[in-house]
């Protein structure tokens, strides 16, 4: 998690397609976007292109995040 963080803090980003080249494992998930760091970890943020900045919300283990990514669909059917 400790590279992750080095390479956001240097990173400056207009699209998801720029977070795309240099995480290629990101996804998109509603509006949050999905690092996967490794060591069974994800990592849940919220990307404010405009203002630069990357603002996390949950880091989950991959089960967790399963559980997780499964209330967002629910939610997303409604």
């Amino acid at each position: 998690m400790e590279a992750w963080h080095k390479t956001v803090e240097r990173a400056s980003w207009g699209t998801f397609a720029d977070i795309r080249n240099t995480f290629n494992s990101a996804d998109k998930a509603g509006e949050f976007v999905v690092f996967d760091v490794g060591a069974g970890y994800r990592i849940i943020a919220v990307v404010h292109f405009n203002r630069n900045k990357v603002f996390l919300r949950h880091v989950y283990a991959h089960a967790e995040y399963d559980d997780w990514n499964e209330q967002q669909r629910k939610r997303s059917r409604k």
